[in-house]
């Protein structure tokens, strides 16, 4: 899924990236406002996983969106 349509359904979007990462907080998300690598390097971050495997995770969370 593209940038353009991540932004477009943001609001849709939130509500899922908050079940699948819980520990995201809700600041975590107004902040990343649909930004693929703010995402990326947030649940690395959070769940102290290394960058390739946060961007499989995030990789396979686009595609359950189609």
């Amino acid at each position: 899924m593209n940038q353009d349509i991540i932004k477009g359904k943001w609001s849709q979007i939130r509500g899922q990236l908050k079940e699948k990462w819980g520990k995201l907080t809700d600041d975590d998300l107004g902040r990343l406002e649909g930004h693929r690598d703010y995402l990326i390097g947030l649940v690395q971050e959070r769940y102290g996983i290394a960058k390739d495997l946060a961007d499989t995770q995030v990789s396979e969370f686009e595609r359950s969106l189609h």
